[in-house]
């Protein structure tokens, strides 16, 4: 199997599409309900969804990441770019060259930056 891509559901999909285009650049596909980046072998979408209201009530539940081997660097521009903080960019024991950093979307959606890793030998 492989990892195909991420649907972001929204009231307001064209405000999403606003705030993600400031980070990803200009998506590879857009019609008059979605708009899809393509971030590296998988895409993301944006588009509207009848169920979804308002901001998300937990957005730890689901937290989509994007390696980058420039963590802090990228983060830097991210919020910049104006996406809302929630962790700078940290390393943890036992991965000292390892970094993460976590930002909320408008829709309060979170997700992270994080250095590629390697799945564990065995």
């Amino acid at each position: 199997m492989n990892f195909n891509s991420l649907l972001i559901g929204s009231e307001d999909p064209a405000r999403l599409v606003a705030f993600y285009r400031k980070l990803l650049g200009e998506p590879t596909y857009s019609d008059e309900s979605y708009s899809t980046w393509t971030v590296g072998t998988g895409s993301i979408s944006i588009g509207p969804h009848s169920e979804v209201k308002g901001r998300n009530p937990s957005p730890g539940r689901l937290i989509w990441n994007i390696e980058t081997t420039d963590v802090k660097g990228e983060a830097a521009r991210f919020k910049a770019a104006g996406a809302t903080v929630v962790a700078e960019p940290y390393s943890f024991e036992g991965f000292p060259d390892s970094w993460i950093a976590t930002f909320e979307d408008p829709d309060g959606n979170y997700f992270q930056l994080m250095t590629p890793m390697e799945p564990p030998a065995g």
